[in-house]
């Protein structure tokens, strides 16, 4: 079996989000970037899990420049088998899905992993537009996956419940919290990765039909205001006035 796990670089979970000057971009001075959480702890570790029970290979792919590259390595230390980057600054997630699938397209992949959004723009864009791009099958938000031959089922929580469609490979599919369990890579698997090839791919020409031209921070939440217990009125009049929760 042949798999692709997409992998993105985010701001660690703990960063305080710093705006530049003119609010343009992210104030990246002391930043730790890590690996996409949903791509690492449930997109990659599944993928590893089928080779593992099923035989065949895991290919993490990337966009981005080489600042990313300890990050991919992390996912080679983790157990993937070798790792592309497409050298270009991601741009929209339009850009970045035809980046992925103009790699993709004559591979042969069986499935094509990622997690199901990136922890700072949230978006859950770039893997549906990937099989779009693809002409292949998407499953989002998969919380469950058995796998018999070329044969997959899977659960994805839905409103009110679950889920459970069946498919052939290959297809694309995005990965929530429930399909894996994060795994830490140890000193054999951090000494291995740094002999596994990480292949650089020139990036195709797409033209980016959106940019963000600016951020705003969200408003800063008011001190809590304390109320004596034997004060019920004033407690009514703040939910009605101020709260607008009456």
């Amino acid at each position: 079996m042949k798999l692709l796990v997409c992998v993105s670089k985010t701001p660690d979970t703990t960063t305080k989000i710093v705006l530049n000057a003119d609010q343009t971009a992210l104030d990246t001075n002391g930043v730790q970037y890590i690996m996409n959480p949903y791509d690492e702890w449930y997109a990659l570790v599944r993928a590893l899990e089928l080779k593992e029970a099923q035989g065949g290979t895991v290919t993490i792919i990337n966009v981005g420049l080489a600042a990313n590259d300890p990050i991919i390595r992390k996912g080679l230390a983790i157990g993937a088998d070798d790792a592309v980057r497409i050298d270009i600054e991601p741009g929209s997630s339009l850009n970045v899905a035809k980046q992925i699938a103009a790699y993709a397209k004559d591979q042969g992949f069986d499935m094509i992993f990622f997690g199901k959004e990136t922890i700072d723009y949230n978006g859950s864009e770039v893997s549906a537009m990937t099989a779009e791009l693809l002409d292949m099958p998407f499953v989002s938000y998969a919380s469950n996956m058995e796998v018999t031959g070329q044969t997959a089922t899977i659960k994805r929580d839905i409103e009110g419940g679950v889920e459970v469609v069946e498919l052939d490979t290959p297809f694309v599919l995005s990965a929530a919290k429930g399909l894996a369990e994060q795994r830490i890579p140890n000193m054999r698997g951090i000494m291995m990765a740094k002999r596994k090839p990480l292949n650089v791919v020139t990036a195709i020409d797409v033209t980016d039909y959106t940019e963000a031209v600016q951020y705003e921070l969200p408003v800063e939440k008011s001190a809590v205001k304390l109320i004596d217990p034997e004060n019920m009125d004033e407690l009514v009049r703040l939910l009605s006035e101020e709260a607008k929760a009456l």
